[in-house]
């Protein structure tokens, strides 16, 4: 949990085919797509070796996707295909075996700065209070400790947690506590922010107010954002462009679509119109067939 803390403080239009889908042999080229990216994925592989190294695993090959300053990118997948690898890579956590990963035109070697990730499971520190967990970042970059309050009490407000800043999270409810992450990940203003299912373990009512949360903090900055989700419906809402990652082993993006429901967008009325309608048979259309897969692979 400190492990994850500290990392998380560390780091500082598609032309659709007659269906509004690309398959993978259309959709860009590496080189097209690293061109003024905030993030881009030029053909890589990531192996996995056994200890003993007479065992591989192949988690991706030859992946390329991009996205692009201001976007927010989902990518979906069956369970176990490679997201999270892919995220890391982003973050500068794992590194490929082929390939480049680029962020803002610079190939990441290292953690990545560009970028801060807010993670699947709890990453505060018990032990702090609330105010003090979304300070952390700023304290950690030498802000002082005085300027790092003030601007976590303005991040305390702009998440709806006025008046919370002195609960330690055993205090908070989960939604609260996810809303606390948040604003930990987005005061350090980083132009990347990658996303690991971040509202899974919440109950629909809290994620759908997290989602709109989440979209009414992107509208006001515009970050990019790279989102990974099982939740197709999820992907919809949220995103300018959902992509779909083939089964694993070596999972690879198969296709994309661009997500032409207009903006502002209130997640919990959005899911009714007929557009989101139309786009989630589409996606799923491709997206059934790779977790059908999955499945049938993982009983091996």
């Amino acid at each position: 949990m400190i492990r994850s803390a500290l990392i998380q403080s560390a780091l500082p239009g598609v032309q659709p085919g007659a269906s509004g889908t690309r398959r993978a042999d259309a959709l860009p080229t590496p080189v097209a797509a690293q061109a003024g990216a905030a993030l881009a994925f030029e053909n890589v592989t990531c192996t996995f070796s056994h200890a003993s190294g007479k065992q591989c695993y192949t988690a991706v090959d030859n992946a390329s996707l991009s996205v692009a300053p201001g976007e927010f990118v989902s990518v979906v997948g069956p369970t176990g295909c490679g997201k999270s690898t892919l995220l890391n890579m982003a973050a500068g956590l794992l590194f490929p075996s082929s390939g480049r990963v680029l962020s803002f035109g610079r190939e990441v070697t290292d953690i990545n700065r560009h970028a801060t990730y807010l993670f699947q499971g709890e990453a505060l520190m018990p032990w702090r209070r609330a105010i003090d967990n979304i300070s952390a970042g700023l304290q950690f970059a030498n802000v002082s400790r005085a300027e790092a309050g003030q601007r976590a009490e303005l991040w305390l407000a702009r998440v709806g947690l006025a008046g919370h800043g002195h609960k330690f999270p055993y205090q908070m409810s989960g939604g609260m506590r996810k809303r606390v992450a948040l604003a930990q990940a987005l005061i350090l203003d980083p132009p990347l922010i990658l996303m690991d299912e971040p509202f899974s373990a919440l109950d629909i009512q809290t994620r759908q107010l997290m989602e709109s949360e989440l979209l009414a903090l992107w509208q006001a900055d515009r970050k990019s954002v790279l989102f990974i989700t099982h939740d197709l419906d999820e992907a919809i809402a949220l995103s300018d462009r959902v992509v779909v990652l083939s089964a694993g082993p070596g999972t690879r993006p198969i296709a994309e679509f661009p997500i032409d429901l207009p903006r502002p967008r209130e997640v919990s009325e959005i899911r009714n119109s007929e557009r989101f309608v139309a786009l989630h048979t589409q996606i799923w259309d491709v997206l059934r067939d790779e977790v059908l897969k999955g499945y049938e692979q993982s009983k091996r």
